[in-house]
Protein backbone atom coordinates (compact mmCIF):
# COMPACT_ATOMS: atom_id res chain seq x y z
CA UNK A 1 0.00 0.00 0.00
CA UNK A 2 1.53 3.22 -0.68
CA UNK A 3 0.85 6.22 1.44
CA UNK A 4 1.58 10.02 0.83
CA UNK A 5 3.83 12.05 3.14
CA UNK A 6 0.76 13.79 4.70
CA UNK A 7 -0.81 10.07 5.00
CA UNK A 8 2.32 8.54 6.31
CA UNK A 9 2.25 11.43 9.24
CA UNK A 10 -1.24 11.10 10.16
CA UNK A 11 -0.55 7.22 11.30
CA UNK A 12 2.50 8.03 12.84
CA UNK A 13 0.64 10.69 15.05
CA UNK A 14 -2.44 8.10 15.69
CA UNK A 15 0.26 5.04 16.76
CA UNK A 16 2.49 7.22 19.08
CA UNK A 17 -1.13 8.79 20.19
CA UNK A 18 -1.94 5.44 21.41
CA UNK A 19 1.08 3.82 22.33
CA UNK A 20 1.30 2.81 26.30
CA UNK A 21 2.61 4.63 29.06
CA UNK A 22 6.34 2.79 29.48
CA UNK A 23 7.89 2.87 33.18
CA UNK A 24 11.28 1.84 34.40
CA UNK A 25 11.13 0.08 37.27
CA UNK A 26 13.70 0.29 40.13
CA UNK A 27 14.95 -3.76 41.59
CA UNK A 28 17.07 -4.02 44.34
CA UNK A 29 18.85 -6.84 46.42
CA UNK A 30 17.29 -7.70 49.35
CA UNK A 31 19.30 -7.22 52.93
CA UNK A 32 18.52 -8.55 55.88
CA UNK A 33 20.21 -6.09 58.19
CA UNK A 34 17.07 -3.65 57.06
CA UNK A 35 13.79 -4.54 59.33
CA UNK A 36 11.68 -6.44 56.26
CA UNK A 37 8.66 -4.12 56.10
CA UNK A 38 11.41 -1.60 54.97
CA UNK A 39 13.30 -3.30 53.19
CA UNK A 40 12.92 -2.16 49.38
CA UNK A 41 12.99 -4.90 46.63
CA UNK A 42 11.30 -3.01 43.47
CA UNK A 43 9.65 0.43 43.28
CA UNK A 44 7.99 1.52 40.84
CA UNK A 45 5.64 3.96 39.25
CA UNK A 46 3.01 3.72 36.62
CA UNK A 47 0.41 5.29 34.32
CA UNK A 48 -2.94 3.55 34.37
CA UNK A 49 -5.53 5.89 32.59
CA UNK A 50 -5.83 8.94 34.52
CA UNK A 51 -4.10 7.93 37.31
CA UNK A 52 -0.24 7.80 38.61
CA UNK A 53 0.20 4.50 40.71
CA UNK A 54 3.10 4.96 42.75
CA UNK A 55 4.19 1.57 44.04
CA UNK A 56 6.86 0.05 45.94
CA UNK A 57 7.43 -3.65 47.20
CA UNK A 58 9.14 -4.71 50.40
CA UNK A 59 10.51 -8.16 51.73
CA UNK A 60 7.98 -8.31 54.31
CA UNK A 61 4.49 -6.75 55.10
CA UNK A 62 4.58 -3.28 53.79
CA UNK A 63 3.08 -1.24 56.29
CA UNK A 64 3.46 -3.45 59.97
CA UNK A 65 5.75 -1.58 61.24
CA UNK A 66 4.54 1.85 62.59
CA UNK A 67 6.81 4.11 65.23
CA UNK A 68 5.89 4.18 69.16
CA UNK A 69 4.04 6.78 70.25
CA UNK A 70 5.44 9.37 72.19
CA UNK A 71 2.73 11.55 74.01
CA UNK A 72 4.10 14.97 72.53
CA UNK A 73 4.83 16.76 69.12
CA UNK A 74 8.42 17.68 70.13
CA UNK A 75 10.65 14.83 69.29
CA UNK A 76 7.75 13.13 67.45
CA UNK A 77 9.11 9.79 65.05
CA UNK A 78 7.44 9.49 61.74
CA UNK A 79 8.04 5.92 59.71
CA UNK A 80 7.50 6.99 55.48
CA UNK A 81 7.87 4.94 51.98
CA UNK A 82 9.11 7.60 49.94
CA UNK A 83 9.33 8.41 46.23
CA UNK A 84 11.69 10.93 45.41
CA UNK A 85 10.76 12.22 41.94
CA UNK A 86 12.65 15.12 39.40
CA UNK A 87 8.84 16.82 39.32
CA UNK A 88 9.33 20.40 40.29
CA UNK A 89 7.70 21.92 43.59
CA UNK A 90 5.32 24.28 41.01
CA UNK A 91 3.81 20.90 39.18
CA UNK A 92 1.97 20.22 43.22
CA UNK A 93 1.35 23.85 43.82
CA UNK A 94 3.70 25.24 45.76
CA UNK A 95 6.36 28.23 44.45
CA UNK A 96 8.84 26.42 41.81
CA UNK A 97 12.21 25.24 41.75
CA UNK A 98 12.10 24.93 45.96
CA UNK A 99 13.65 21.44 46.40
CA UNK A 100 13.27 17.66 45.80
CA UNK A 101 9.51 16.87 45.39
CA UNK A 102 8.51 13.47 46.94
CA UNK A 103 5.22 11.77 47.75
CA UNK A 104 5.36 9.65 50.84
CA UNK A 105 3.37 7.71 53.06
CA UNK A 106 3.63 8.40 56.31
CA UNK A 107 2.63 7.04 60.00
CA UNK A 108 2.70 8.97 63.31
CA UNK A 109 0.97 8.59 66.17
CA UNK A 110 1.87 11.72 68.17
CA UNK A 111 0.24 14.58 65.92
CA UNK A 112 -2.20 15.46 63.16
CA UNK A 113 -1.36 17.15 60.06
CA UNK A 114 -4.26 16.38 57.61
CA UNK A 115 -5.88 19.31 55.26
CA UNK A 116 -8.04 22.02 56.76
CA UNK A 117 -7.95 20.22 60.86
CA UNK A 118 -8.71 16.83 59.96
CA UNK A 119 -7.55 13.96 62.17
CA UNK A 120 -4.70 11.03 60.74
CA UNK A 121 -2.69 10.19 63.46
CA UNK A 122 -3.86 6.76 63.51
CA UNK A 123 -3.84 6.13 60.40
CA UNK A 124 -0.86 5.73 57.32
CA UNK A 125 -1.71 8.72 54.50
CA UNK A 126 -0.37 10.39 52.05
CA UNK A 127 1.82 13.78 51.66
CA UNK A 128 3.51 15.68 48.95
CA UNK A 129 6.96 16.90 50.70
CA UNK A 130 9.74 19.27 49.35
CA UNK A 131 12.69 18.09 50.58
CA UNK A 132 16.51 20.11 51.20
CA UNK A 133 19.83 19.44 52.30
CA UNK A 134 20.32 19.73 55.64
CA UNK A 135 23.44 18.70 57.57
CA UNK A 136 21.88 18.79 60.90
CA UNK A 137 19.62 16.38 60.37
CA UNK A 138 20.99 12.50 60.46
CA UNK A 139 19.49 11.37 57.10
CA UNK A 140 21.31 14.64 55.83
CA UNK A 141 17.84 15.65 54.02
CA UNK A 142 14.92 18.31 55.97
CA UNK A 143 11.76 19.17 54.34
CA UNK A 144 12.18 22.30 54.05
CA UNK A 145 10.10 24.86 56.16
CA UNK A 146 8.35 28.28 56.04
CA UNK A 147 10.37 31.18 57.79
CA UNK A 148 8.31 33.19 59.99
CA UNK A 149 5.97 35.40 58.38
CA UNK A 150 6.83 34.19 54.74
CA UNK A 151 3.40 33.34 53.10
CA UNK A 152 4.49 31.17 49.92
CA UNK A 153 2.46 29.68 47.71
CA UNK A 154 0.96 26.55 48.73
CA UNK A 155 -1.89 23.91 47.28
CA UNK A 156 -5.39 24.28 48.70
CA UNK A 157 -4.79 21.42 51.08
CA UNK A 158 -1.67 22.46 52.58
CA UNK A 159 -2.09 21.41 56.13
CA UNK A 160 -1.38 24.74 57.80
CA UNK A 161 2.36 23.73 59.35
CA UNK A 162 5.43 25.63 58.75
CA UNK A 163 6.85 23.16 56.07
CA UNK A 164 6.33 22.94 52.36
CA UNK A 165 3.87 19.76 53.10
CA UNK A 166 0.75 18.90 50.99
CA UNK A 167 -2.33 16.58 52.56
CA UNK A 168 -4.20 15.65 49.80
CA UNK A 169 -6.90 12.79 49.77
CA UNK A 170 -4.54 9.70 48.41
CA UNK A 171 -5.23 7.04 50.55
CA UNK A 172 -2.43 4.31 50.42
CA UNK A 173 -3.18 0.93 49.98
CA UNK A 174 -1.29 -1.95 51.53
CA UNK A 175 -1.19 -5.06 49.74
CA UNK A 176 0.87 -8.02 51.69
CA UNK A 177 4.29 -6.62 50.34
CA UNK A 178 2.88 -4.38 48.06
CA UNK A 179 2.00 -0.66 49.03
CA UNK A 180 0.50 1.93 46.34
CA UNK A 181 -0.92 5.32 46.07
CA UNK A 182 -3.11 6.38 43.55
CA UNK A 183 -2.54 9.87 41.88
CA UNK A 184 -4.75 12.02 39.90
CA UNK A 185 -2.49 12.92 36.97
CA UNK A 186 -4.80 15.93 36.22
CA UNK A 187 -4.75 17.36 39.59
CA UNK A 188 -1.27 17.82 39.86
CA UNK A 189 -0.32 18.73 36.12
CA UNK A 190 2.15 16.09 35.62
CA UNK A 191 4.91 15.84 33.05
CA UNK A 192 4.61 13.02 30.66
CA UNK A 193 8.27 12.09 31.66
CA UNK A 194 9.72 12.05 34.66
CA UNK A 195 11.98 10.50 36.77
CA UNK A 196 11.94 8.52 40.46
CA UNK A 197 13.73 6.77 43.26
CA UNK A 198 12.44 5.11 46.16
CA UNK A 199 13.33 5.37 49.79
CA UNK A 200 12.01 3.74 53.49
CA UNK A 201 13.07 6.31 56.22
CA UNK A 202 12.20 7.46 59.56
CA UNK A 203 11.70 11.33 60.23
CA UNK A 204 11.16 13.04 63.36
CA UNK A 205 10.29 16.23 64.67
CA UNK A 206 12.95 18.61 66.13
CA UNK A 207 12.92 18.52 69.90
CA UNK A 208 13.29 22.06 70.29
CA UNK A 209 10.44 22.54 67.63
CA UNK A 210 12.76 25.12 65.61
CA UNK A 211 13.97 24.84 61.71
CA UNK A 212 14.69 22.04 60.48
CA UNK A 213 11.40 21.47 62.32
CA UNK A 214 10.93 17.74 60.53
CA UNK A 215 14.43 15.65 59.95
CA UNK A 216 14.69 12.58 57.89
CA UNK A 217 16.31 11.14 60.94
CA UNK A 218 17.48 7.87 59.50
CA UNK A 219 17.44 6.38 55.86
CA UNK A 220 16.09 2.55 56.20
CA UNK A 221 16.93 2.12 52.60
CA UNK A 222 17.21 3.98 48.82
CA UNK A 223 16.20 1.78 46.31
CA UNK A 224 18.72 3.00 43.63
CA UNK A 225 21.33 2.83 46.51
CA UNK A 226 22.42 6.45 46.03
CA UNK A 227 19.32 8.50 45.64
CA UNK A 228 20.09 8.92 41.74
CA UNK A 229 16.38 8.40 40.67
CA UNK A 230 17.03 6.24 38.15
CA UNK A 231 13.32 4.97 37.62
CA UNK A 232 11.74 6.66 34.66
CA UNK A 233 7.89 7.47 33.74
CA UNK A 234 7.64 7.94 29.81
CA UNK A 235 4.54 8.21 28.05
CA UNK A 236 1.67 10.52 27.27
Amino acid sequence: MNLSNAARVAVSALLLSAAPALAHDIKAKANPGTSAPFDLVETSIRVDGPQLVFRSQVRGTAGSERPTATGQFAGAPVYAYVWPTSLNSGDIGFERDQGIVALAATFHPDFDDAAKGAKNRDVWHSHWVILAPDAACGGGLKVRDIPKDAKPKVPETWPGVPLLIDSPAYPPEFKGEAIEIRVPRAAIGVPANFKFDGVTAGLKVNANLHAPLLCVDAVFKVASGDLSLPGQVTGQ
